[in-house]
């Protein structure tokens, strides 16, 4: 099966030569332990310096994202992720847990953007179908947002959804570097602390292994509880 080389072609499209676009992907949805992470990346698609072998980080090979990643760092404006924990999945659900991680991912990079006198992005560029980052309709009735006590930045500009932006979207394959780096790290760091459960190995997927030690040793708390974990 052939690879799809991604370009910045969409990127283009959206900003224009010194615009600034934010590109965002998720790790971790699946999972049945540890965080959702949201990658965002804050791009001048039209820079000099991409890295080359960018793409979706499914597709890459653990010793590629590694060495990826500071190349990465070093083209884009600005990179964050954000991780929202398994209790805040287990008590917001997933969709909101998302835009949870994305809200902090999101005031990260304008954090990082501002300190650098850099413009802000003035589109998002979100793989997948729906739009989950952007803030939900307003309703006089409702509590307020997850985040809002952090005082954390909604994002405010319009999002844009591409069905496949993490295979085809340079942009979004570099957010997603980011992301799944980051949270196989805190994996590997959670693995440490509950041995039993091979998170170093399956990252909190649900591996028949990773099945197999919560059927015998129960959950612990870096489980998603709401989840069918068996």
């Amino acid at each position: 099966m052939s690879v799809v080389e991604p370009t910045l072609d969409l990127e283009r499209e959206l900003v224009g030569a010194g615009g600034v676009l934010a590109c965002v992907d998720e790790v971790g949805r699946g999972a049945l332990a540890g965080p959702v992470s949201v990658g965002l990346v804050a791009i001048d698609p039209w820079a000099p310096g991409v890295p080359e072998g960018v793409r979706d980080s499914k597709l890459l090979s653990l010793a590629a994202r590694e060495r990826l990643e500071p190349e990465v760092r070093a083209w884009v404006l600005a990179g964050a992720v954000g991780h929202a924990s398994p209790g805040e999945i287990d008590e917001l659900g997933i969709v909101a847990a998302l835009r949870l991680a994305g809200r902090r991912a999101w005031d990260a990079c304008l954090n990082a953007l501002g300190e650098a006198s850099l413009p802000r992005p003035s589109m998002a560029l979100l793989d997948g179908n729906l739009d989950w980052l952007s803030a939900p309709p307003a309703d006089l009735f409702a509590a307020a947002q997850p985040g809002d006590e952090e005082g954390l930045r909604s994002v405010d500009v319009p999002v844009r959804t591409q069905v496949k932006g993490d295979r085809d979207c340079l942009g979004v394959g570099a957010a997603s570097i980011l992301a799944k780096v980051e949270r196989d790290r805190l994996m590997e760091e959670l693995a440490l602390q509950h041995p039993a459960y091979g998170w170093e190995r399956n990252k909190g997927y649900g591996s028949a292994a990773h099945r197999a030690a919560i059927l015998g040793q129960g959950p612990c708390d870096a489980h998603r509880r709401s989840w069918k974990l068996i």
